[in-house]
């Protein structure tokens, strides 16, 4: 992350084993490393809940990014995200990413709810987590990101391939 932050996506791509694309070194990518670094240098244990890379078959193609926004909270709760780079989009890539993210939290035994927070004019994104069980249950504004609608599933439901 921090490679990437300073714009340096050949050692970035080299560290992570993989061929990033330039998708990792936008504006708001970097907005993004920059927060989840800061999280990860006053809390270490947050590193492993962190975004990754979303890398699809064994040509390691990297179509974009995915993680959870921390640890589990006192509940049980993980709030996830996810961002698939615009010549990726409408290929199924983010219900993949999705269906990973879910397995994940099912797997951790302190998981107990997936959150999905969503722009209400994210139609792409409410389109893809329809059909996995998620109820909304409220709104919230996001300084960063404005309105959002609140979605939550239980961790336990794994979803289908």
């Amino acid at each position: 992350m921090s490679a990437l932050l300073d714009g340096d996506l050949s050692s970035a791509s080299s560290m992570a084993g993989v061929s990033l694309t330039e998708y990792f070194v936008t504006d708001r990518a970097r907005w993004l490393w920059r927060f989840r670094l800061g999280q990860m240098a006053a809390d270490p244990g947050r590193t492993r809940w962190m975004a990754r890379q979303a890398v699809v078959g064994d040509r390691g193609l990297v179509v974009g990014h995915a993680g959870f926004h921390g640890p589990p909270d006192g509940v049980g709760m993980v709030e996830i995200g996810y961002s698939v780079a615009p010549e990726f989009r409408r290929q199924g890539y983010a219900r993949s990413t999705l269906i990973e993210l879910l397995r994940r939290a099912a797997a951790e035994p302190a998981v107990t709810t997936v959150r999905a927070t969503i722009s209400p004019d994210n139609v792409a994104s409410l389109a893809t987590i329809s059909g996995f069980g998620f109820v909304e249950v409220g709104e919230q504004w996001d300084e960063e990101d404005g309105l959002e609608l609140v979605f939550e599933v239980p961790a336990r439901r794994v979803p289908p391939a």
